[in-house]
């Protein structure tokens, strides 16, 4: 499902989530649990009807970072399935954020649109569940204008040099590390999957998403954010020129 995890990382199921101390609170600041963020997100997308397919969650930061996917069966598309993307920090680095995503099926790789930050500070008096339930009443229309931007990206052709250039620019905005410039761009050239053999910003975007497998959830999460604001996956003007 997208996340992949380096040595002092770990993936987690819900019940060992449930297992985390929250830290305790101050007088300005009320962490959020890990697993009252994920809790509140299932029990919002059960109200709306809809099925979790799968889910997969990991931890970074000796458990002080949370970062989720979880899958749905709900879809417009027979190429992709709908994701939630879901995080949460115990140290103050991160806000509560909820994003609305696909996974590619023949690929399992993962694209988001615009994160949603549920607060920007975690203080008191904060309610989660409301939060969360408006937010994901907003992910159908988040769904729509990101699967319009991916359809979008399939009929803008690149050359080598207009791929090459991006990447460029991908790794100067830290999208991806500038040592997976090289992998990155053969895998645009010769892609694995048949479905990505035409040159476009598309395949490119795959070929991204292809070598973030490997990137420990807090770097996923990270090159998904800015993979989003390269490409303008979240309704916003695209960075690449060619896409403006």
């Amino acid at each position: 499902m997208g996340l992949l995890l380096s040595n002092n990382e770990q993936f987690v199921d819900r019940h060992a989530l449930a297992l985390i101390p929250t830290p305790e609170p101050t007088r300005t600041w009320q962490p959020v649990s890990h697993i009252q963020v994920v809790d509140s997100v299932d029990h919002a997308i059960r109200r709306h009807g809809w099925r979790i397919r799968g889910e997969q969650y990991g931890l970074a930061r000796d458990q002080q970072k949370m970062f989720g996917v979880i899958t749905l069966e709900h879809s417009a598309s027979v190429e992709w399935t709908r994701t939630i993307g879901i995080r949460n920090s115990h140290d103050k680095s991160l806000c509560v954020g909820i994003t609305a995503g696909v996974n590619v099926l023949v690929c399992s790789n993962l694209a988001f649109g615009g994160t949603t930050v549920l607060q920007r500070r975690h203080t008191s008096g904060i309610d989660l569940n409301g939060l969360v339930e408006d937010v994901v009443t907003c992910l159908e229309d988040n769904y729509l204008t990101l699967e319009c931007s991916l359809d979008r990206l399939r009929d803008v052709r690149l050359n080598h040099d207009q791929a090459r250039a991006i990447l460029v620019q991908a790794a100067e905005i830290n999208a991806i590390p500038s040592c997976d410039i090289l992998p990155i761009f053969r895998e645009f050239q010769e892609p694995r999957h048949e479905d990505f053999n035409e040159p476009s910003c598309w395949t490119l975007l795959n070929a991204c998403t292809e070598l973030a497998h490997k990137y420990s959830p807090a770097r996923a999460d990270l090159c998904h954010r800015q993979l989003t604001r390269l490409f303008g996956l979240d309704n916003r003007q695209p960075v690449i020129e060619l896409l403006q």
